[in-house]
């Protein structure tokens, strides 16, 4: 982790939130990674080629990388997954984490385990050293929406985007 102050033993950390284990990604997981991505990128109506799942994947592998991915198991089973990505900001001393995916798969949601994947980002962030932990979501995601408003504060903002 090159981001300066940060403690990148912080990000190897595993964490039981009740019967939910989540822990860092490791290259023997691709298959769950792969079938809990596609189900993210399902939820939200999308598909990408295969070269960005490998390269996506090799990235949260990389060390040199400022980008984190975690899964949670039930059971020994992965049934969720969270990605962040670590980067400075103009307004603070401390980098920040920007949330950047979320998924649980259907028959997992409900059970805490979204909260257990959200508050492993809050502990491993502030153990490292980081500032703040934050999140967009659809409009359009109520459940997820739910879970947001009971585990941090929305800020308001709206978020624009144009592709180059």
């Amino acid at each position: 982790m090159t981001l300066s102050g940060l403690k990148s033993e912080a990000f190897s950390k595993t964490t039981v939130k009740g019967d939910v284990v989540v822990r860092q990604l490791v290259g023997q997981d691709r298959a769950a990674w792969d079938r809990l991505w596609k189900g993210y990128l399902d939820f939200y109506e999308t598909t990408l080629p295969k070269a960005q799942y490998d390269l996506t994947f090799h990235r949260y592998l990389d060390p040199a990388e400022p980008m984190f991915a975690y899964l949670a198991e039930h059971d020994g089973k992965a049934k969720g997954l969270v990605h962040i990505i670590l980067h400075r900001h103009g307004w603070m001393e401390r980098p920040t984490c920007y949330l950047q995916d979320l998924f649980v798969e259907p028959a997992a949601r409900g059970t805490r385990m979204g909260r257990a994947l959200i508050e492993h980002v809050y502990d491993v962030v502030k153990e490292a050293g980081g500032a703040r932990v934050y999140w967009l979501t659809h409009e359009s995601n109520a459940t997820g929406r739910r879970l947001y408003d009971r585990v941090a504060t929305s800020t308001g903002f709206i978020q624009y985007a144009k592709s180059l």
